[in-house]
């Protein structure tokens, strides 16, 4: 595993240098689940970096993955409000709807419908033995739905339905690009060449942790929210755990929840969370937390304002959805010929 992950190291590492240089010959795939609102830690994760792609001239969907909210959740409640925000948020960060199309799986069938003959191209025991499905099944606590189980194989579908080559990835989620590249060599092999074999592209592990020095998760109640207030962010961030020494230091191990706010204030300041540590030094808790507050309400005051000129007007983030949808329909619906076409299926 460890010469596979070199491998894919290597092949990450090359394309990141080729991206300034020829962004014409790539096209990218990244999107996020609407299972709540975003937080800091999806922006300088994951958003900030489509952002600059985006600027690169790389053609870039972003994908707002509503079916996969169902694979491990058993309602929709709230779902047509989180994709909303969704699109507020990428706006607000720099997402140019002009250049990358903003789209959801549910409106862009044909996109889906390459699902039945990606399933045929894959066994039960690669499924299985996907490290991700099992790690999200025993996250939620949910039962392995079919939907689950085949998550990675909707995954392909979402990468290859728009030809896409590169997608940006942690090294967690590999084996979902490792079976992608797969079933795209089987379909090739099989029926013609009709899809590329995309790679994953690392980003720089920038470790995000939450308020609890947990990782920042929805689910955990750690996060700050983009689009929270000044105020609601102040009140979290004065709720959030400390210890009784008021000397500050970074010390992940031992001091989690004084090392996670030093971190948080170190990448919304771009400063080290030692300097900041230092200059702090004995004011305690309370001056670290004021710091910050401050930190994290400067860097999100212009984000907040392009985000509120948004809220004030939903009738235009409705308008960049559907026409995001109905440009990856056409997109799909080519996709899905030039499919027919290989299989054989065109009556």
């Amino acid at each position: 595993m460890s010469d596979t992950f070199e491998a894919s190291k290597k092949r990450s590492d090359d394309i990141r240098a080729d991206l300034p240089v020829h962004p014409e010959k790539y096209t990218m795939l990244t999107g996020d689940r609407p299972t709540g609102r975003l937080h800091l830690g999806h922006y300088f994760g994951s958003i900030m970096n489509r952002v600059a792609l985006q600027n690169l001239c790389i053609t870039t969907y972003v994908l707002i993955a509503d079916y996969q909210v169902i694979t491990d959740r058993d309602t929709t409640a709230n779902i047509q409000d989180n994709v909303y925000n969704m699109v507020m948020d990428y706006l607000a960060a720099g997402i140019d709807p002009e250049k990358t199309p903003i789209f959801v799986h549910s409106a862009v069938p044909a996109a889906n419908q390459l699902m039945l003959p990606f399933l045929s191209l894959v066994s039960e025991s690669e499924l299985q033995r996907n490290p991700t499905v099992k790690a999200e099944m025993e996250a939620s606590g949910h039962a392995l739905t079919g939907l689950l189980l085949t998550y990675p194989v909707h995954q392909a579908c979402d990468i290859l339905f728009c030809k896409g080559n590169i997608v940006p990835v942690g090294k967690d989620q590999l084996p979902h690009i490792e079976l992608t590249r797969q079933i795209a060599r089987r379909f090739n092999e099989r029926y013609g060449a009709v899809f590329p074999e995309p790679e994953g592209v690392l980003s720089d592990a920038i470790e995000i942790p939450g308020l609890d020095g947990r990782k920042m998760s929805k689910s955990y109640g750690n996060s700050i929210m983009l689009g929270a207030t000044e105020a609601e962010t102040a009140k979290l961030i004065k709720k959030s755990q400390t210890d009784s020494d008021r000397c500050i230091t970074f010390d992940k191990e031992n001091r989690p929840g004084v090392s996670a706010l030093l971190t948080t204030a170190a990448l919304c300041t771009g400063r080290s969370e030692v300097e900041i540590a230092e200059e702090i030094g004995d004011g305690g808790s309370g001056a670290l937390k004021k710091l910050v507050t401050e930190s994290v309400n400067g860097f999100l005051a212009p984000h907040r304002e392009r985000r509120a000129a948004f809220e004030n007007d939903l009738d235009y983030v409705r308008d960049v959805l559907r026409e995001g949808n109905r440009r990856m329909n056409e997109i799909a619906e080519a996709t899905l010929a030039e499919v027919r076409e290989a299989m054989g299926m065109v009556y």
